[in-house]
C-alpha cells in the first residue's frame, strides 16, 4: 500500500512539472535536457520504490501508474477545462510575418529557432508566413499568406 501511495503523490508531482518545464517535442530537445529527464526518471523510481526490489513491488508501482495515465487520459477527453490545464492552448508565435517577442520568450523560442523550422517545412522566409502557431503537442505550425 505504501507503493500505491507514493506513486499518488509523485504522479501529479511529474504531470505538473512536465507542464510547466516546457512544450517542446523530443526530436527537438538539448542532450543535456534528455539527460534530464532520464535523472529525473532514475529519481522518481528511487522515490517510490525505495528499497523494494521485488517483482510484486515493481508490478504494484507499473499497475498504478498505468492506472494514473489512464485515468489521466479519461478526465483529459472528458472535461475540457482539464485538457486546457493538462495540455495548454496553441500559443501564436508569429503573426503577419511579425514575431511576437512576448510569446517567444515565454516558451524560450529564438527567432532563428522559429527560422529553422519553418525551413524545415520549406518556408524560406518568415515574411511570408501568416502565423505561426506552437500547438499542444509541441509542433510548431506555420500558415503561409496566399
Amino acid at each position: 500500500m505504501d507503493l500505491v501511495l507514493r506513486c499518488l503523490v509523485l504522479f501529479p508531482l511529474v504531470v505538473i512539472l512536465v507542464r510547466i518545464v516546457n512544450r517542446r517535442e523530443l526530436s527537438s530537445m538539448e542532450p543535456f535536457d534528455v539527460v534530464l529527464l532520464v535523472v529525473i526518471g532514475d529519481l522518481l523510481q528511487q522515490g517510490i520504490t525505495q528499497n523494494d526490489y521485488s517483482v510484486v513491488g515493481a508490478a504494484i508501482v507499473v499497475t498504478t501508474i498505468t492506472l494514473l495515465s489512464l485515468a489521466t487520459a479519461y478526465l483529459n477527453w472528458r472535461f475540457t477545462r482539464i485538457r486546457t490545464t493538462l495540455e495548454g492552448e496553441p500559443i501564436i508565435l508569429l503573426q503577419h510575418g511579425r514575431p511576437l517577442e512576448h510569446n517567444l520568450r515565454r516558451q524560450r523560442i529564438t527567432v532563428a529557432e522559429l527560422q529553422a523550422y519553418a525551413r524545415q517545412q520549406g518556408i524560406a522566409s518568415l515574411e511570408r508566413v501568416a502565423y505561426a502557431v506552437l500547438e499542444t503537442n509541441g509542433r510548431i505550425s506555420f500558415l503561409t499568406e496566399q
